[in-house]
């Protein structure tokens, strides 16, 4: 190959390595289920361990549906340290507190039963339960959620109202307008996950507890979805009708990796586990794996 031919092959090598038997990027895989994707898409991903990473439309503040949840965790934990709340404070359920959606609390327990807030946590994390998330938000304080999320460097990571209070419960009645229940920034919300994991904000014992919530998320239509069955996930979702959002930390054989996916304006809002925006969230999920297992190989 020589001349303008040999020029032609070395630009399109540069904008299609793997389309030359190289190994594709991050964007290589990423980009274009984004651009397939109807409805508007935000990627955020960092190799905890090797610092590679691709952000794509990350600094953009969109809703979270339930994924905000995880701000609330970590909020109960440092509350906890700093001896503000116990988690074995004993909350009462009764049926006012009740709202729909996710969760058991509504459908399954009775006026006045009572158990400790570490269980209501659990219920917020594992189950996405909506009750229990407002149980605990009474025990921690909206506000001080964002607080703690501003403090840490994520302004944008904010949890508006409880959960389908938010007529009665805004903090910000312009934000919960906007982005219903929370908002964040898949930049910020993968930092946060970074932090949780490899920070140095939580103490060990307090790290291990938060990260061992994240891994009994009982979620299995997003990032969970593809990956191969052993994979360690820590991880938060979260579904309304136009949005669907995951992140946390995904171990894979190249190293933990901090993944946020955050999508909405979603075409597809139907309720079902192949919804599109479920879909683009497991197959993120499992692009960023296979990339790392290959670099593992190298």
């Amino acid at each position: 190959m020589t001349g303008r031919w040999a020029t032609a092959g070395l630009i399109l090598l540069s904008l299609c390595p793997a389309c030359f038997g190289g190994e594709p990027t991050l964007e290589d895989r990423l980009a274009p289920l984004a651009k397939a994707h109807r409805g508007k898409v935000a990627i955020a991903v960092k190799n905890l361990e090797t610092g590679e990473s691709y952000y794509l439309n990350a600094d953009e503040p969109m809703p979270t549906a339930s994924l905000i949840k995880v701000a609330v965790l970590v909020e109960a934990y440092l509350q906890a340290d700093e001896g503000k709340v116990r988690l074995t404070d004993p909350v009462t359920l009764h049926d006012a507190d009740k709202v729909p959606g996710s969760g058991v609390l509504t459908d399954h327990f009775s006026d006045g039963a009572t158990f400790p807030l570490r269980d209501a946590v659990r219920l917020m994390i594992a189950f996405s339960d909506n009750t229990a998330t407002n149980l605990v938000l009474d025990h921690v304080g909206i506000a001080n959620v964002n607080k703690r999320m501003a403090a840490w460097g994520f302004p944008n990571t904010k949890i508006n109202a409880k959960v389908f209070r938010g007529s009665t419960t805004s903090v910000d009645p312009a934000r919960t307008k906007r982005f219903g229940l929370g908002s964040t920034t898949a930049h910020e919300m993968a930092g946060l996950f970074e932090e949780i994991a490899a920070g140095d904000r939580l103490r060990p014992p307090l790290k291990q507890a938060v990260l061992g919530h994240l891994k009994k998320n009982q979620d299995k239509d997003k990032f969970t979805s593809l990956l191969p069955d052993d994979t360690v996930v820590a991880h938060k979702d979260g579904a309304v009708s136009d949005a669907r959002t995951d992140a946390g930390v995904i171990c894979t054989p190249g190293g933990a990796v901090a993944v946020c996916v955050l999508t909405d304006n979603n075409e597809d809002q139907r309720w079902r586990p192949d919804n599109a925006g479920n879909v683009l969230c497991a197959r993120v999920a499992k692009e960023v794996y296979d990339h790392f297992a290959v670099q593992a190989r190298k």
